[in-house]
């Protein structure tokens, strides 16, 4: 569980709500609660990236909002360490005998970088198959968050757009003043509502799938390099070293402290 993004939206909500009890307490939510004004937003956001992208792409980005609450699955360590024991496997006994390693694998990526190893394709083949499958993953990533980025854009767009027809609604009713007030802190509302929504959570939420995407895309490079370097038969403490040295230093500690194991 990714308790930043949890942290940071309950934190934001809490502020959010204090601003709107000071000074009348809780009776004053009451004020800033208005389902027309919410739906005309949400709607138009859901409506906007419809018309935007296909909708294959869209039920895709939205199965991915788990992944903004869930911590990464990615561990550097564990991934060394298996490259490091298939590098001293391969040396002892030949490449041919880290089949029986492929069957027990669950990363479909390293799975299928060292069948291809296996089969003895060319270092070169393998990296480009390899980097193929890397620019398909990330091209996906990147479309999960620019949709992210289009609802932040839409959401105060709509909210101007609820306001406007709002004002058009008092407008309409200025013939009895003591609506005015009332009708007029209903259109503001939805202006509200989407600044709310776009800068707490469509915003943030394009940009922790970016960083989690940075991240997965470094582990998937770096077990790319380290499926070539079993392929050329490099020293697995080299391989440990080579791999380790793409993290931070205390990443790189527990890497190491791994691989030792």
């Amino acid at each position: 569980m990714d308790l930043a993004s949890i942290i940071g939206i309950v934190i934001g909500c809490g502020f959010l709500l204090f601003g709107m009890m000071a000074g009348g307490g809780a009776s004053q939510l009451v004020l800033f609660w208005n389902p027309p004004s919410l739906l005309i937003v949400l709607g138009g956001c859901m409506a906007a990236v419809m018309v935007n992208y296909p909708m294959a792409n869209v039920i895709s980005t939205m199965k991915i909002i788990k992944h903004v609450f869930k911590s990464s699955g990615t561990d550097s360590s564990q991934m060394i360490g298996t490259m490091v024991s298939f590098a001293e496997k391969a040396r002892r006994e030949g490449l041919l005998a880290l089949e029986d390693e492929v069957s027990r694998l669950d990363d479909l990526l390293m799975k299928k970088g060292i069948q291809l190893v296996i089969d003895g394709t060319e270092p070169d083949q393998v990296r480009n198959i390899l980097e193929i499958e890397l620019s398909f993953i990330e091209e996906r990533h990147r479309l999960g968050k620019q949709i992210f980025d289009a609802m932040a854009i839409y959401a105060p767009a709509f909210g101007m757009i609820g306001t406007l027809i709002g004002l058009i609604q008092m407008l309409a009713n200025l013939d009895d003043p003591s609506t005015i007030g009332g009708s007029m802190a209903i259109a503001l509302i939805t202006t509200l509502y989407g600044a709310i929504l776009a800068n707490l959570l469509f915003s943030p939420m394009a940009g922790k799938l970016a960083v989690k995407s940075d991240d997965e895309m470094l582990y998937l490079h770096v077990m790319v390099e380290g499926i070539v370097s079993i392929q050329n038969g490099e020293n697995p403490r080299i391989v440990q070293e080579k791999l380790a040295s793409f993290f931070s230093p205390a990443q790189r500690n527990v890497s190491a402290d791994k691989g030792d194991e």
